[in-house]
């Protein structure tokens, strides 16, 4: 264990050895106060039948249990490091710099990958030289405990806005070190980053292949409105872009005044 001095807050960080083989994994968990949830996102991520993995867990400051049970996982955790950021995108960024494997994802605390053989399915199964981004299908787990699937849209129809969820891809990690998440984005810095990818051309395969199981009620959910907001600043500006985000966001009020009216009554 290592010991690092901030003037606000000292850092702990936990270091292994550089891990050599090819197709290394980096998995990075942002956490705050997420001692509820966190176990079982870690052991989704130690549990991987895939044995290539580099684990990083970046806690926010958190002030209940979770650095208990990142401890309690250090054996496991190849870094981790606990101190205050800007949000979940600044967390994220600290993953990054840290990242050492060839592809990154982010596996965030409560979300957890669909199976133990999630990894296995994708990176010894297929053939994934020529590509920069992997990503596949999902699932959302409501507090009734209903569960729906959704299926990734072709990443044609990205102007429309995401078409995966970031817990279900896979990016060149020289990618997102180049380009990381842009904070000026409070909702959708990985819409814009994958966006900015697409336009530069990159080369994108979509597997049909369940890979995460996320909750539902995350911030994506709570603030939808500001959500497609910043997918209209994000994306090129046309008539049909300008029509099609329009009704989605009259659709999204006309959702609210409904949501209020039953409340209500």
């Amino acid at each position: 264990m290592t010991k690092i001095k901030n003037k606000k807050l000292a850092i702990q960080a936990k270091i292994k050895p550089t891990k050599l083989k090819s197709n290394l994994i980096t998995i990075v968990t942002v956490v705050l106060n997420g001692d509820k949830s966190l176990e079982k996102t870690i052991q989704s991520v130690i549990n991987q039948s895939y044995s290539n993995i580099e684990f990083i867990v970046i806690d926010g400051g958190s002030t209940d249990q979770s650095l208990s049970i990142i401890r309690k996982y250090e054996y496991a955790i190849d870094q981790w490091l606990s101190e205050k950021d800007l949000g979940i995108y600044d967390a994220m960024n600290k993953g990054i710099a840290l990242a050492r494997g060839q592809w990154i994802n982010f596996m965030n605390c409560g979300d957890y990958f669909y199976s133990n053989d999630t990894l296995y399915s994708i990176f010894d199964k297929n053939k994934l030289n020529d590509a920069d981004v992997i990503y596949g299908n999902h699932q959302v787990i409501y507090p009734s405990k209903v569960v729906r699937h959704f299926n990734a849209g072709p990443i044609k129809n990205i102007w429309r806005g995401s078409q995966f969820c970031h817990q279900a891809c896979f990016t060149r990690t020289h990618l997102i070190k180049k380009y990381k998440f842009n904070l000026n984005f409070r909702f959708s810095a990985d819409f814009n980053f994958f966006y900015k990818l697409w336009q530069k051309n990159y080369k994108f395969i979509q597997l049909n292949i369940a890979v995460a199981s996320i909750s539902a009620g995350g911030i994506s959910d709570m603030r939808r409105m500001e959500v497609i907001g910043e997918w209209r600043k994000i994306v090129k500006k046309n008539y049909l872009t300008f029509s099609y985000f329009l009704l989605k966001i009259l659709k999204e009020y006309i959702k609210y005044l409904v949501k209020r009216i039953i409340t209500v009554n």
